[in-house]
């Protein structure tokens, strides 16, 4: 049964809190401690203020951004991962580039770490260079 729950839990982060906008919803989900590790995102803070500050500039930057769930996976007593495509148009500043006005979609896997009820842990892998070379900031390689 807590495997389930778990599998709920990280469903409903991507439901409320990535595509339903309720930045607020982050309090319910992540424990106070929560750690984020994610080498695109250095600086992010603990906690679900710093899970409100990541997902909130992908909302400012990509101002349709959406959270494409392909599938939640059990990955043990504690944890699930998350195999998910974000996708959305570039309207507002995102890490200091300023709007290209260009489309983006990107693959990703989230794995959160559960306790509690709540998520203490996350990390997270996904195609940052995709994007990059998506808005023509970075140069497409090959």
């Amino acid at each position: 049964m807590a495997n389930e729950q778990n599998k709920a839990l990280a469903q409903r982060f991507f439901a409320e809190v990535c595509n339903g906008r309720k930045l607020d919803v982050t309090e319910e989900l992540f424990a106070a401690n929560h750690t984020y590790h994610d080498p695109a995102s250095p600086g992010i803070g603990p906690g679900p203020a710093g899970q409100k500050q990541l997902i909130g500039n992908y909302q400012i930057g990509f101002g349709d951004a959406k959270w494409t769930v392909h599938e939640v996976l059990d990955a043990g007593a504690d944890r699930v991962v998350t195999r998910w495509t974000g996708s959305g148009t570039h309207t507002g500043e995102l890490m200091g580039i300023a709007p290209t006005g260009k489309s983006v979609s990107v693959d990703g896997i989230w794995i959160h770490r559960i306790a509690d009820g709540k998520i203490v842990e996350t990390w997270n892998v996904w195609d940052t260079l995709g994007m990059l070379q998506q808005l023509g900031v970075a140069p497409k390689l090959g």
